[in-house]
């Protein structure tokens, strides 16, 4: 197993092991070994007794006794008990105290560590004084350094300077870990004549997780000597727990085997690693490589402790950076969003009318708006068909946040297609509605990848036990990667999901603007169809009423009780109930219109007449939406088709009774006033019936007639008295 060695951004081809070879490898108790390096020793002492229970091999030599375990601290030389008793007033159970004492029989100087592992006791770890140089301007320098580099790359160089320089070792890698696990070298600073190892990538089986759970707790390990014999604690097992001492906090513990091996593929003699965290999180590590054996002091491993925790701080200050530029790109599209709804309720032109804000902060070529079945796009996009199949692909995924892939052909095969432009995809969804996203794209962007080896054969199967060992081999391997996109990083997911919820809150104003405007015109609407002649009834697509107006009401025979809560409870009003309910049932489960002939239950002549149309409304998509009931009452019409013939038939008596006279004896002249007065009235009652309500018809026509009829008295009595004979000759004599 190795614990060292990273790995890269770009998905590793499958390597020889299986995935039971990880599983088994993954569960190796590698902060159990037992084991300690020897260029120290170890005692594992009881609390508050310090009695050692436990040492390592070489500790009764390197102290200069027969044994030391069963034996307290204070009979085993110098200052040994008097240093470490006041420290054990600490927790000492996250980061190890650090100290200088005098132990063993000669009274040495050793440099000392000491931490309490989990199930009690006190684990101390001594190690030979060396000089320690005075490095604190190295480090002050190193720091400012740091500060002053403004992007991760330039700070990455910086620090593999800073570190080649502080520790002095042949080589010193920088490298970042990518989302899936894969690693790069990022930064290298080595000796001229070593072969470089900048860009390569190395396949994430070259650190399980298990060891990077062990970089996180422990943030600097030392190989003094990576051809070291391994020296064991003894007894094997802890007395206070019965099982392995745990080792993870001991800087001596003795290194996988599988690493060492690894190490030596390398041609490494000695290393230092130094973890990068960055938020809690392994980001990545500092990795100091040297031909020969080497063991740094107590001082230079803890400035390269400080100037890791300051290299993770400063990546985590730019990246937060980063993210707080893309977080002001998505409040100022927020902010336009806000300011177009407030002034025209057009938030999509406002997103799309600078693509680049849209695109830029999120580093795509293209983008789409999918919303309330409408496509708006910017840059480079599918087709519209296409991003209709992406929305129902997207639908079928679950909703927990962004959609992201930078290789949609892997996730989507049926989309393959779309790979050119859109090899990557980043989708947020802007509503619960079905087929609403906001997305944007990258396109294929083939590119060559640079590997520290075969990563097909990261590991290799030795023997029938099919032991996992590193690869022999770290020739440069070169693979070219089709059918995928750069890669959305952290930082773009972030911004990504700003961008969605701002457009996510615009569509819920959107439609609560879109819903109190549609309100105002429904009370208007209502009002109008409430005072409307024309019977109505207004119900939703299961046939519940919204709406009955007063003519409709005025229409049904004795609506006494409950009104009708629902159209088939309108069948009950009618002459023939359960033909009328059958009719209203096909138009609610059928979507049958209905337009004919109907008798109302309110006589005993067969019912009053009337006509009924009642239509489905359909929105989008075949959805209905409800229905509307429209009814005429043929019995006004009735009455008022027999106004118009009592109309005609009073004309042509009144022509009969008064103007039979006029016709035959009244001068000319009288004769064409009588034609007009009874063609103005025809025009009269024709005008009437076309633009009358048919209620009101039968009077107004009988108002004409009894006009025509006076008119008609007038005209005689005017034409007997003109005509009439003068005395002392004929009719207009002496004119």
């Amino acid at each position: 197993m190795n614990e060292v060695d990273p790995a890269g951004s770009a998905a590793a081809p499958r390597a020889a092991a299986t995935e039971a070879d990880f599983a088994t490898c993954e569960r190796e108790p590698i902060h159990q070994p037992g084991l300690v390096q020897p260029f120290g020793l170890l005692l594992f002492v009881s609390e508050p007794d310090c009695v050692v229970l436990q040492a390592s091999a070489n500790a009764a030599a390197m102290l200069g006794y027969d044994k030391v375990v069963g034996r307290q601290l204070r009979d085993l030389g110098g200052d040994l008990a008097s240093a470490i008793l006041p420290r054990t007033l600490e927790p000492l159970d996250g980061v190890p105290a650090v100290l200088t004492l005098h132990a063993g029989a000669d009274n040495a100087p050793f440099d000392a560590m000491l931490h309490r592992p989990p199930g009690g006791g006190l684990i101390i770890e001594l190690e030979p004084a060396l000089p320690q140089p005075h490095i604190a301007r190295q480090v002050e320098n190193a720091l400012h350094a740091f500060l002053s580099c403004y992007a991760l790359k330039p700070l990455c160089d910086e620090a593999s300077r800073v570190f080649r320089e502080l520790t002095g070792y042949d080589r010193v890698m920088v490298f970042l870990f990518a989302q899936e696990g894969h690693g790069e070298v990022y930064a290298e600073e080595r000796r001229p004549d070593l072969e470089a190892y900048l860009g390569n990538r190395y396949p994430a089986s070259d650190i399980p997780q298990v060891a990077r759970r062990l970089y996180v707790r422990s943030r600097v390990r030392v190989t003094a000597d990576v051809g070291y014999t391994p020296v064991p604690v003894e007894p094997a097992l802890n007395p206070l727990t019965g099982g392995p001492l745990d080792m993870s906090l001991c800087l001596l513990r003795s290194i996988s085997p599988s690493h060492i091996q690894f190490l030596r593929n390398m041609k490494v003699g000695a290393s230092l690693v130094c973890s990068i965290l960055v938020g809690g999180q392994l980001r990545g590590l500092v990795a100091c490589h040297h031909d020969s054996p080497r063991r740094p002091s107590f001082a230079l491993r803890g400035a390269c402790d400080l100037l890791a925790e300051a290299l993770g701080t400063r990546i985590a200050a730019l990246e937060a950076f980063v993210q707080s530029q893309a977080e002001l790109s998505a409040r100022r599209l927020e902010q336009r969003l806000v300011e177009a709804m407030s002034r025209k309720g057009d938030w999509q032109t406002a997103l799309f009318d600078n693509p680049l804000t849209l695109l830029q902060p999120i580093g795509a070529s293209g983008a789409a708006l999918l919303f309330e079945g409408g496509v708006q796009t910017a840059g480079d996009v599918p087709g519209t068909d296409a991003l209709r199949e992406l929305a129902a692909w997207l639908d079928s995924r679950p909703r927990a946040g962004p959609v992201a892939t930078n290789a949609l052909r892997e996730v989507a095969p049926h989309l393959a297609a779309l790979t050119p432009v859109a090899a990557g995809v980043l989708a947020v969804p802007i509503s619960d509605s079905p087929g609403e996203y906001l997305v944007w794209f990258r396109p294929e962007q083939p590119r060559t990848i640079v590997w520290g080896g075969d990563p097909r054969k990261s590991v290799e199967i030795q023997g029938d036990r099919r032991r996992l060992m590193p690869r022999s081999s770290f020739a440069k391997w070169v693979e070219l990667v089709e059918g995928s996109a750069e890669p959305w990083s952290p930082a773009e997911l972030a911004t990504a999901r700003l961008v969605g919820d701002s457009v996510a809150d615009a569509v819920v104003q959107f439609r609560a603007v879109r819903l109190l405007i549609a309100e105002d015109q429904l009370a208007q609407v209502r009002r109008q169809v409430a005072v409307s002649s024309q019977p109505l009834v207004i119900c939703d697509a299961d046939g519940a009423i919204g709406l009955m107006n007063a003519a409709m009401e005025r229409l049904l025979p004795a609506l006494q009780g409950a009104r009708p809560r629902h159209v088939e409870e309108l069948a009950r009003f009618f002459a023939s109930p359960g033909e009328v309910r059958r009719r209203l049932m096909e138009l609610i489960d059928l979507r049958q219109s209905w337009s004919g002939d109907v008798r109302l239950a309110d006589d005993d002549e067969g019912g009053r007449p009337v006509t009924v149309r009642a239509d489905p409304v359909v929105a989008a998509q075949d959805r209905v939406l409800g229905f509307v009931l429209m009814f005429n009452d043929l019995g006004q019409r009735k009455a008022a088709d027999a106004a118009r013939r009592r109309f005609q038939d009073a004309i042509a008596e009144s022509h009969r009774s008064r103007a039979g006279w006029l016709d035959h004896q009244a001068d000319p002249g009288f004769q064409a006033v009588l034609a007009a007065v009874v063609e103005n009235a025809q025009l009269a009652a024709l005008e009437i019936a076309e633009g009358i309500e048919i209620a009101r018809m039968p009077a107004m026509l009988e108002s004409v007639r009894a006009s025509v009829t006076r008119t008609t008295e007038v005209l005689e009595m005017l034409a007997r008295q003109l005509g009439a004979p003068k005395p002392g000759g004929g009719v207009g004599a002496g004119d």
